[in-house]
């Protein structure tokens, strides 16, 4: 009997729930047992904002560790999570099929974000939706803040806040789209790159067990998915710009004239909201990487570099 598979996580809700999907796929693909291992990571322990601390890598990096080190097998993320650049020794084996990548307002007395009043207080941890959300115009107050998915439900249902915007893959995961009271169109408010999908990492094939759990890995991934969110990761690489910063993109997959086609469309939003610049492009998805890139360089042609730079008064 083989040993069973330890799968680092965070020990968040959310995380554990991710991480157990994870682990009945690869039960059903394969009859291995998979043991969930949780890590502590910097960005469950300090109360600094993100956009204080960089955001980029502090969520993954002690997972990352525990895989380098032989503590786990493997290592399940949230792809949005994810630093731009793969560290040597470490390969993204799978991205599973994707959660809806769109972003949600979850709001009192069920309403929708034009039925909020000026000055209503909307919490959330992202520059990117807060941009977003005063690009709209409605006269929003954006409340930074931290916490899981139930702390920032009990800030609208204690009375602090209005509303939070958050994933609505999150939510869907932990069984809590009951709090949901609008869905954002993406023309409203475009969601990070890679949200709504999950990574599963492992040590590169450097020996057999690695290989052979690389093989197996692999059964999981989505090219759809992969698709879409490698041409997301290449625009915001592309840009130099982490996790925190107000870029927001979005692939999509379907199936064109001449076989499928790879739809994207990226936005960078000036934090006061008066500014961005918001274009698309389509490719196939074996050019997700290139058309990502070649996004990018169309916005930072079009003053994309500017907007990024720019912080609320």
């Amino acid at each position: 009997m083989s040993e069973p598979l330890k799968l680092g996580t965070r020990k968040s809700s959310l995380a554990m729930a991710q991480a157990r999907a994870v682990a009945e796929a690869i039960t059903a693909r394969s009859g291995r047992e998979v043991e969930l291992v949780g890590i502590t990571t910097y960005g469950d322990t300090t109360k600094a904002a993100l956009a204080q601390i960089g955001g980029t890598g502090v969520f993954v990096n002690a997972l990352r560790d525990a895989l380098l080190e032989g503590r786990i097998d493997l290592a399940v993320h949230s792809l949005k999570d994810l630093p731009t650049t793969q560290p040597d020794g470490l390969v993204i084996a799978a991205v599973p099929r994707r959660e809806d990548p769109r972003d949600a307002l979850c709001a009192r007395d069920g309403r929708k974000l034009a039925e909020l009043p000026a000055g209503a207080r909307v919490g959330t941890g992202s520059p990117r939706r807060a941009a977003q959300l005063r690009a709209l115009g409605y006269g929003l107050v954006a409340v930074a803040i931290r916490g899981n998915v139930d702390t920032r439900l009990r800030y609208v249902a204690e009375g602090e806040l209005d509303a939070v915007v958050l994933a609505r893959a999150g939510l869907a995961r932990l069984g809590r789209l009951d709090a949901v009271t609008e869905v954002f169109d993406p023309m409203q408010m475009l969601p990070a790159p890679g949200q709504g999908a999950l990574a599963v990492e492992c040590r590169a094939g450097h020996n057999e067990v690695d290989a052979a759990l690389v093989e197996l890995l692999r059964g999981l991934d989505d090219p759809d998915t992969r698709a879409a969110v490698t041409a997301e990761r290449a625009l915001l690489a592309a840009l130099e710009a982490g996790c925190s910063a107000p870029v927001g993109a979005f692939g999509e997959v379907a199936e064109g004239e001449e076989g499928p086609e790879l739809y994207l469309r990226g936005v960078v939003v000036a934090s006061d909201g008066s500014q961005s610049v918001r274009l698309s492009a389509t490719g196939t998805p074996d050019e997700a990487d290139q058309l990502g890139r070649r996004l990018a360089a169309e916005m930072l042609a079009a003053g994309a570099a500017g907007l990024m730079g720019e912080r609320v008064p």
